[in-house]
């Protein structure tokens, strides 16, 4: 039972949102629509309210250009609905791993006037849940001033850290309306089938994956079927996962964290995949400060952790979310990831891309666009994958590194790649 002290219309609960507060958003799957356009709806008395928050999905109208001196974005990972915000000038970007973003509410770099949320109705106890997000969720919940909270019946209920008792929030709006969801093309492509194959190429039986969303990510899945007794302990996942449970693929019976659990901190995919985590112990939705913790991740054994790049350099610079200045994406926990399958024993970091973009320009370059951003340092790199093979970079050389690189780059770009190894480093390599 809702307590019905709590009970308010969207408007009545959005009034507390005065102007030049901070107000954290809810994301992803969980991006509560309904008390965004309640928030909307008072734009014309509002100024300058910064609003904070990770990947959002949907129609979201309070970015709409005429809401610029009501609405700022500082946003923490750039995701479709604020892209332009943020690269145009009503809104920015802050460099930060997902594995520390809690520090910046617990420590008070940004102190949080009121969260805005997503959540379960209450069992019988009196808690709801945060649902398929939790992440960094749970942080904002814990520093906020003042939590609002849409309660949806088709909000999943997620076993977890994202357990929110209604005492612990201050005005509770009901609604009952689809979550986000998120679809991808079933019919892969032979390029992405065949980054797949190459990827589930390095990864052995009783390994422990770490994979995003994606036709390259339900690829390399969809070519695991054979395998035996993997592990899933990932920042986030999609409806590949469900096919490989269903199959006995994944059974997380090796994993020294979480033994017999897939460990995710949120999901997005379809409504199959709501349903089919609803109330589902298999799954443990946790706090991204945990999830993507390097000890926490290298305490696994054999992590292979795909991740993707926009570009990367024949030194092995890679960049994931910038094209040029133009700020796309957001750093994520693509280098939590990277660095803590390095760390585990026998565990295998992957880059896992086309090698070319979809105007046929090739993603492997000389040099990283002007202005790029370097979400994964040389140092950290080992695999690169892409549809013409896969590349091993750690322990090589600049110059062996160029030369692996070429080899797996599009066949289009490959001479014009040649040059410009031959022009900084002055000879063909030859292996002594």
């Amino acid at each position: 039972m809702l307590n019905t002290e709590k009970i308010k219309t969207s408007a009545e609960a959005l009034n507390v949102v005065q102007s030049g507060n901070r107000v954290f958003v809810q994301g992803s799957a969980a991006t509560p629509h309904h008390l965004l356009r309640a928030l909307e709806a008072r734009a014309d008395e509002l100024k300058n309210v910064e609003l904070v928050n990770i990947s959002m999905l949907g129609e979201i109208g309070i970015t709409k250009p005429q809401y610029a001196d009501s609405f700022y974005f500082n946003s923490l990972f750039v995701s479709a609905p604020v892209r332009k915000n943020i690269n145009h000038g009503n809104g920015d970007y802050v460099p930060v791993f997902l594995s520390e973003i809690y520090q910046l509410f617990e420590r008070n770099i940004l102190p949080l006037d009121v969260a805005l949320v997503h959540v379960s109705p209450p069992d019988k106890h009196g808690f709801c849940s945060l649902g398929l997000s939790v992440d960094i969720t749970r942080a904002a919940v814990k520093n906020a001033l003042y939590i609002i909270a849409q309660v949806n019946p088709q909000m999943p209920r997620t076993h977890g850290d994202g357990l929110l008792h209604i005492r612990e929030i201050n005005a509770l709006v009901e609604v009952n309306e689809p979550l986000p969801e998120v679809h991808y093309d079933n019919e892969d492509t032979q390029v992405e089938h065949t980054i797949g194959k190459h990827c589930a190429s390095l990864i052995e039986d009783r390994s422990t994956l770490q994979m995003g969303i994606g036709a390259i990510p339900d690829a390399v899945l969809d070519c695991l079927a054979n395998h035996k007794d993997l592990g899933v302990h990932t920042e986030m996942f999609s409806d590949g996962v469900m096919n490989l449970v269903e199959k006995g693929v994944l059974t997380n019976r090796y994993k020294k964290k979480h033994k017999g659990k897939i460990a995710t901190s949120f999901a997005i995919g379809s409504r199959n995949l709501y349903d089919y985590v609803d109330d589902n112990p298999q799954f443990v939705f946790l706090e991204a400060s945990y999830v993507n913790d390097g000890n926490v991740i290298r305490a696994n054994p054999r992590v292979a952790a795909i991740n993707s790049a926009l570009e990367i350099d024949i030194t092995g610079q890679v960049c994931a979310d910038s094209i040029g200045t133009f700020q796309y994406s957001g750093v994520g926990g693509q280098m939590d990831f990277m660095r803590g399958a390095a760390l585990s024993e026998g565990g295998k970091p992957i880059i896992a891309m086309q090698s070319a973009t979809k105007k046929g320009e090739s993603k492997i370059v000389p040099v990283l666009k002007t202005g790029a951003s370097v979400a994964t340092s040389r140092a950290h790199m080992h695999y690169v994958v892409t549809e013409y093979g896969i590349a091993n970079l750690f322990g090589k050389n600049l110059h062996q590194r160029a030369y692996e690189l070429l080899r797996i780059a599009h066949p289009n770009h490959q001479e014009a790649l040649e040059r410009a190894i031959i022009e900084r480093f002055g000879r063909k390599y030859v292996q002594v």
